[in-house]
């Protein structure tokens, strides 16, 4: 088996949806990684717009945000034999429309981005799941040339780096790679020096993700439909912008914003989404340098591919297409990373989030 891949028998995958228009909450599927076969749990934890999920490192708890004016995270407990979740608590996050969270490596603490609010906050987690009150709060002000979309901060994603030392948020509305020092003991965030990566004005960089290795890491802009490169450098915390490259056919006309982005258990492989041209773009990663080569588009198989994540086998791909209301699921070329689509699909009205959870 190729080194970053592991083996599961079976998966849950968990997937976040927006509520109000047919969904409830969190819903979950079995999955065969041999076959790709699913095969339907249903609704297992009723909440309110849960639109970006995370699971705790040891299995047992998952966290969601809840994506709304009065801005949540809610902790889940996940029953080992049916997969269904129990809330335990809920804690305000501070700010408007919580849209991503992270679970620090060792389990001890968790990190929410506020995309209206424009800041993050961090919370404790204690050893039964639950959720304490905030430790840090980053208040962000600032703007940028889109007067549309970037009018003021919105922190939109937080990453976290292999070694658990550092924090990368991206903030879409002021075109910046926030970065901090992170303590896993306590959960606070205290300001790095560098502070932040700038950005191309109006890209709006959404997500951010690191290489396997931890030497590089990419971020996919919203606004300008591109993914840009950087060399890490791992002692100091600090980004240097290496390459862009757009996600984009170069015959494609019409708006487009871009959306996922995620690397292949291998690190061989980089793919981003593409809301509009409603395509998933590969990129072959350059191990040696973290460059990346543009490999091909393919059709995400519905409209408005949100979110999309990677079997921990690395042999399948589920895109979530929020406005078709479908995951669709894809097989992976181990060798080219083309992608195949199984005919295979997922019935859920708007999926905005898709988790697998390893058994």
């Amino acid at each position: 088996m190729a080194a970053g891949l592991v083996s599961a028998a079976e998966n849950v995958v968990y997937i976040g949806t927006y509520t109000g228009k047919g969904s409830q909450g969190i819903y979950a599927w079995r999955f065969e990684a041999a076959t790709g076969a699913l095969a339907e749990i249903g609704l297992v934890g009723e909440t309110n717009n849960p639109s970006f999920l995370a699971i705790h490192p040891n299995g047992k708890f998952l966290y969601a945000v809840n994506e709304t004016k009065d801005g949540q995270v809610t902790s889940f407990s996940i029953d080992p034999q049916t997969a269904k979740l129990t809330e335990l608590n809920h804690v305000p996050t501070g700010g408007a429309d919580p849209c991503h969270l992270v679970v620090d490596h060792t389990g001890h603490a968790l990190i929410v981005a506020n995309y209206t609010g424009g800041s993050v906050a961090s919370f404790p987690l204690a050893a039964d799941g639950t959720l304490g009150k905030a430790v840090t709060f980053m208040q962000y002000r600032g703007s940028s040339v889109n007067k549309a979309r970037q009018e003021s901060a919105h922190a939109h994603d937080v990453a976290l780096s292999r070694d658990n030392r550092f924090a990368v948020i991206c903030d879409l509305g002021m075109d910046k790679l926030m970065v901090y020092r992170f303590n896993s003991q306590t959960g606070t965030l205290t300001a790095n020096d560098p502070p932040f990566a700038l950005m191309k004005p109006g890209s709006g960089p959404r997500h951010f993700v690191f290489d396997v290795a931890g030497s590089h890491g990419y971020v996919i802009s919203e606004l300008a439909s591109t993914i840009t490169a950087f060399h890490w450098d791992a002692s100091r915390g600090a980004l240097r912008e290496m390459q862009t490259v757009s996600t984009l056919p170069a015959d494609f006309k019409g708006t487009n914003t871009s959306a996922e982005i995620a690397i292949h258990p291998s690190g061989r492989f980089l793919y981003g989404s593409n809301r509009g041209d409603n395509s998933l773009a590969l990129f072959l990663i350059d191990k040696a340098t973290g460059t990346l080569k543009p490999a091909g588009h393919f059709s995400a198989g519905g409209r408005t591919p949100r979110s999309f994540a990677i079997d921990p086998t690395g042999q399948f791909l589920l895109a979530a297409n929020q406005d078709s209301n479908d995951i669709v699921i894809f097989q992976i070329d181990q060798r080219t990373g083309a992608l195949a689509n199984t005919g295979r699909s997922l019935q859920l009205s708007q999926p905005v989030c898709v988790l697998f959870a390893v058994r």
